[in-house]
């Protein structure tokens, strides 16, 4: 087994935010050269960081170590990536930011449509992962390899859409007091668009407020896509005919008003 993990004690700690320092990433990556760089530039930005050669190996260690995020690459022996995500969406919220040589836009909604966070095709800008990793961290908080999400105050109050009570602080959404299990990159999106029942959000404003950083290619914009279908697939009562969350086509998407024009205030 190879596995490189801990972190750089004597080292100035150059990440974005001190508040994510020694969060545990997961590498998963069967190239040698491409781990050696990303545990030598993550420890330098100040996260503990452990690693896996193949897809079994990746799943013994996010057991062992319940990292903060896991860094995945798509092609890997025993398991791949695909597979490997779908074992830890099976259990678990923590985000995941997927590696891979295949940069076609069907691999990638392929990747997004299992529960992953972000997809960054090789190769890649190790500044430009950084970069994603601090912003996803900065979003969910640690913590985030448990099976329930952590309760982190985005908001506050309790939003009423139909028959959805949206808890912006405990970040929970129920229907008829039934759980709606949302990833933490889903329920942002819904609260991006719900806190402004009718705005119509242009697809690359989503894009920069929930992954930071401004579309530089047209695959980039179809995250977004990907991700409002996932969560209309949770929320609405007919997927292909949706009645909370509009398309508004050649600009972004807009959550329905309630008849008043409102969001209401449960309780």
């Amino acid at each position: 087994m190879h596995r490189q993990a801990g972190t750089l004690e004597d080292t100035r700690r150059q990440g974005p935010d001190a508040a994510m320092a020694k969060a545990t990433v997961l590498v998963v990556d069967d190239e040698p050269a491409v781990r050696r760089v990303l545990v030598m530039r993550l420890q330098l930005a100040g996260y503990r960081v452990v690693c896996a050669e193949d897809g079994e190996e990746a799943l013994d260690l996010f057991d062992r170590e319940q990292p903060d995020l896991v860094v995945l690459d798509v092609m890997l022996p025993k398991l791949d990536g695909f597979a490997v995500c779908r074992r830890l969406r099976a259990e678990s919220c923590v985000p995941i930011i997927f590696l891979s040589a295949l940069d076609a836009i069907a691999e990638r909604v392929a990747g997004l449509d299992l529960g992953a966070d972000d997809y960054l095709p090789k190769p890649f800008s190790p500044k430009e992962l950084e970069a994603r990793i601090a912003t996803i961290l900065r979003r969910v908080g640690r913590g985030s390899a448990a099976g329930e999400p952590r309760e982190a105050a985005s908001g506050s109050g309790v939003l009423r859409v139909g028959e959805l009570v949206v808890d912006t602080n405990r970040r929970q959404v129920t229907r008829e007091g039934q759980r709606i299990a949302l990833t933490y990159t889903e329920f942002s999106l819904l609260e991006l668009l719900f806190r402004e029942p009718g705005r119509v959000v242009p697809r690359a404003e989503i894009l920069e407020q929930l992954w930071g950083y401004p579309p530089r290619r047209a695959a980039d914009l179809r995250v977004v896509d990907v991700y409002v279908a996932r969560l209309r697939g949770k929320l609405e009562p007919d997927p292909r005919n949706p009645e909370l969350i509009l398309t508004v086509r050649g600009t972004g998407y807009a959550s329905q008003r309630m008849g008043d024009g409102t969001l209401a205030a449960a309780g």
